[in-house]
């Protein structure tokens, strides 16, 4: 009896083994993963063809990986620039007049449209792009934070140009994804 119930064992392994490999190579979910929480609309999205769900789901794990990079982003300059100039750190920041307005817009146009307001910050509503510009006009209280302008701004712009795809819902290119990884790294050293 002993040698039944381990042969089904590993009859159970094998047959796990192979239909992992199946969904690995057909790109396919067969449900199996009971372990995981299901938060996709189950009403909606298997309305969606296959191929777009599994881009999704491909995409997600570098919109995961972006979000965490841009959000710490964000709440360094934030904490850094409100250790320098105080509370009202924004009002006393070198801050261009068309990144104010486009900060002020961005807040009125929320405000219009009736929708939990995003943050209390201004600078959750600024661009990529302008975040940079920021700390590049403030690079004497920011500067310490890195070990290179120069680096920062090229590890900036590579940044910027590969959030496009995954901000606006466009597969990334398999040497983008490495570029990914690789401006990611780079970040990390610049703060050395």
């Amino acid at each position: 009896m002993e040698d039944k119930i381990k042969l089904f064992a590993i009859s159970n392994q094998m047959t796990e083994r192979t239909l992992d490999y199946l969904e690995s190579d057909l790109k396919l979910d067969l449900g199996r993963d009971i372990g995981t929480i299901q938060d996709k609309d189950d009403e909606y999205y298997p309305q969606f063809q296959h191929l777009i769900r599994t881009e999704a789901k491909e995409m997600a794990v570098h919109y995961e990986l972006f979000y965490c990079l841009e959000v710490s982003i964000r709440k360094m300059v934030n904490d850094k620039l409100r250790s320098e100039l105080g509370e009202n750190w924004w009002d006393l920041a070198d801050i261009s007049d068309p990144i104010r307005k486009n900060v002020k817009d961005n807040i009125q146009r929320e405000a219009d449209s009736a929708f939990t307001q995003r943050s209390e910050d201004e600078l959750d509503y600024t661009t990529f792009g302008e975040l940079g510009e920021i700390v590049r006009k403030n690079w004497e209280k920011l500067g310490d934070l890195f070990n290179s302008q120069k680096g920062f701004n090229r590890v900036m712009n590579n940044l910027n140009l590969l959030r496009g795809p995954i901000a606006h819902c466009s597969p990334l290119a398999e040497d983008e994804v490495v570029r990914l990884r690789l401006t990611v790294r780079d970040w990390f050293r610049l703060m050395g």
